[in-house]
């Protein structure tokens, strides 16, 4: 949203807050986008609190004079707190199939379908979800992750490694994101009780999971939730970066962003058979795709024998070229475009929009 707000207003809406204070919505600029909180009074049900911050939203557009906007949309489960307004065009931004993860609201199809139906343009994160959703609206488009590859590229040059990984002996097999159900915690278990000299570096929030239920072995460091500005210096110290997700509903149709991002800090990558990886990685060679503890542990060895190699430089430079595709600045043009297209024409069809308003959460 931040090359966004190069040529227009962009107010990017929070989850709220609660507490014992009067409704209200505290804004701030960060990085060129205007993030507004909703703070509502605690003790609520969902719906009444959703529609205080619908009347906060409807008050924002009013104090901001925004006369046309575009309502960007993470997920239905926010389509309440759009009461009320009136968007030149309604953007469904789809990252996951949110049905199939575990505890997800039983309203949420219905939902989806109110959202598909208010949509002028919907977005997915990846070829396989744009797969499941292209018969249910006439103007889906897919976008594979982009990457700042600025960003990640860092890792390559040298940067100190963090307190909390410094200790760690090599190799080190690392992984960043959200440890949930998604995660194949079994997968880990095994290849590390076969390879205790192997370290494995978990980095992430523990989500839906019982703690007590995570694999604990000398060899598995847990560290913890980083920001994104931390995360080359991590990568920097790496061997070998793994997507270890499980088979189930809850990943047939996600688009591990981290993919490009491992790949752009130059460390080589291992991952089960998830389809968005699978292609283009896989197909490409960028990304060593298994299915089994077996050739997840035979991968990783491989990945560390080539290393520094003429084929892992080959490699790289394979991963360099495809990455070059996928800058965020592409891949906002073409949103973009797709955008005005979509946007009422005629006579007496709206301006151009000058403004953004987001709703939802994108994690």
């Amino acid at each position: 949203m931040t090359r966004a707000a190069r040529d227009r207003a962009v107010y990017y809406i929070e989850e709220p807050i609660f507490g014992d204070h009067h409704d209200r919505l505290h804004c701030r600029r960060e990085g060129g986008v205007m993030v507004c909180t909703p703070h509502i009074r605690s003790g609520l049900s969902s719906r009444e609190s959703q529609a205080r911050t619908a009347g906060l939203l409807r008050e924002l557009v009013t104090a901001e004079g925004l006369l046309e906007y575009d309502l960007w949309v993470y997920t239905p489960m926010e389509l309440p707190v759009t009461a009320g307004l009136t968007p030149r065009v309604t953007v469904y931004d789809c990252m996951d199939e949110l049905a199939n993860f575990k505890g997800a609201p039983p309203e949420l199809r219905q939902r989806e379908a109110e959202l598909f139906a208010r949509a002028g343009v919907v977005f997915t994160g990846g070829q396989r979800l744009y797969e499941a959703k292209a018969e249910r609206h006439p103007n889906v488009h897919p976008f594979a992750s982009s990457v700042e590859v600025s960003h990640f590229e860092q890792a390559r040059r040298g940067l100190p490694d963090p307190a909390d990984q410094a200790g760690l002996a090599r190799p080190r097999l690392g992984f960043y994101g959200v440890i949930d159900e998604r995660f194949d915690t079994a997968l880990i278990a095994k290849v590390a009780r076969r390879r205790p000299e192997w370290q494995f570096v978990l980095i992430g929030p523990v989500v839906k999971i019982d703690p007590a239920e995570l694999p604990r072995a000398a060899n598995i460091h847990y560290l913890g939730m980083k920001g994104y500005a931390d995360l080359p210096a991590y990568l920097a110290h790496w061997d070998v970066a793994l997507l270890p997700f499980a088979r189930n509903e809850a990943t047939e149709f996600i688009s591990p962003t981290k993919t490009p991002e491992y790949l752009a800090a130059g460390v080589p990558v291992v991952s089960t058979g998830i389809r968005d990886v699978v292609r283009p990685y896989g197909d490409l060679g960028l990304a060593r795709i298994v299915d089994s503890p077996d050739a997840f542990e035979t991968a990783c060895q491989a990945a560390l024998d080539e290393a520094g190699t003429a084929a892992a430089q080959q490699r790289q430079q394979q991963a360099d070229r495809y990455l070059s595709r996928l800058s965020w600045d592409r891949t906002w043009a073409g949103m973009a475009q797709l955008i005005e297209d979509a946007a009422p024409t005629g006579l007496h069809a709206p301006a151009p929009a000058s403004a953004a308003l987001l709703t939802g959460s994108d994690d």
